[in-house]
């Protein structure tokens, strides 16, 4: 049963940008996609050789001009082609982070270089930890040659598959590439509802890629946008299974104000909570070991923030996420772009050096 809590065009944004297939360096499906919605919006668009795609609303007629940035990655955890076994077998190489336990009997997808699709699985009789050596995918080929015949070759794509559902009345949302298909939906959904709103900034959305093989594709978006001011958007993994730690389902956006490689701006964080009180929404504190694209941007002297909410068993097939936690998201970050202004942006800034 889909969700009468989103509205039309963010049911058709998750049924749709969760299925597609981008694994880390093979974001096409995903790029296509965004590219097509954002054309519908007659913003610039820009696409680099790295494959990010960055888009820009830009503001007319404004002395204090500033740029704001809104980042989402397009690429999910996944396999490469590494070898091809003489029994038809494939080995594979991992794109990203993950527990491979969680993959033995998976269904998965392979790509071929020119545009092949073929549907398998992962085997599941491994005796041991299961690690990228043991871990095997068979797509039905009976021989190493059969494979090549096929297409098949070292270096293809191989995706992780898991259908989208509505859960419990559409209350909680299940599907594969959550991480980061949130952001990218929110931001889509965010240029959508502001097409027709004049801003007194730039501002700038970036769909980046290989964020899962340490934030590389960001890299590139910094080369063609030096944002005043940053929001990394991602999905955080939720640690209530057990009820215990932090990262709870249904309670609202991350206030994420540590992780690896980034601690948030105290005013920013106060901010963004402010944002999520005036819209009638829930928010918690979030600590983590992990990190997002927000280690990438802060360095380079841009006022940057997470925001970010949190999924069960992400980098897996069957990611669960809390629909209402999307719609806070939402309306906190559409509150901040809409009461942003330049005297505000000196403020936030301000208070970081002082």
């Amino acid at each position: 049963m889909e969700t009468k809590l989103l509205n039309e065009l963010e049911i058709k944004y998750f049924k749709e940008i969760t299925q597609l297939n981008a694994v880390s360096g093979e974001e096409k499906e995903v790029a296509n996609y965004v590219i097509k919605e954002l054309e519908k919006l007659n913003l610039q668009i820009f696409k680099d050789n790295m494959g990010n795609v960055i888009a820009l609303k830009e503001s007319k007629n404004n002395p204090n001009k500033f740029k704001i940035l809104l980042d989402a990655h397009m690429d999910e955890v996944g396999f490469m082609v590494k070898k091809i076994e003489e029994n038809g077998l494939i080995s594979i190489y991992p794109l990203g982070g993950m527990d491979y336990s969680n993959f033995l009997g998976t269904r998965i997808l392979l790509k071929t270089f020119d545009k092949k699709y073929f549907e398998g699985t992962f085997v599941s009789n491994i005796k041991g930890e299961v690690n990228e050596n043991n871990l095997k995918a068979d797509f039905g080929f009976s021989s190493k040659n059969e494979a090549i015949n096929n297409g098949v070759s070292e270096g293809n794509m191989v995706a992780i598959k898991g259908e989208i559902q509505f859960l419990n009345e559409g209350k909680r949302i299940l599907s594969k590439a959550i991480d980061d298909r949130y952001g990218v939906i929110l931001i889509l959904d965010i240029l959508n509802e502001l097409k027709d709103k004049e801003l007194p900034y730039d501002l700038y959305a970036s769909f980046s890629v290989q964020e899962e093989l340490g934030l590389r594709g960001i890299q590139g978006v910094l080369t063609r946008v030096n944002p005043d001011i940053a929001f990394a958007l991602d999905c955080s993994r939720a640690e209530d299974e057990f009820n215990q730690g932090l990262g709870k389902l249904g309670e609202g956006v991350l206030l994420r104000i540590i992780d690896r490689g980034y601690i948030a701006p105290h005013a920013f964080i106060e901010y963004q909570k402010e944002a999520v009180i005036k819209t009638n929404g829930k928010y918690q504190y979030f600590t983590t070991l992990g990190t997002t694209n927000a280690a990438s941007l802060a360095p380079k002297n841009i006022l940057t923030i997470p925001h970010c909410i949190v999924g069960r068993s992400i980098h897996t097939p069957s990611t669960v996420i809390d629909t209402l936690d999307f719609i806070y998201a939402k309306n906190s970050l559409k509150y901040m772009l809409e009461n942003i202004n330049y005297e505000k942006y000196i403020e936030l800034k301000e208070d970081k050096y002082n």
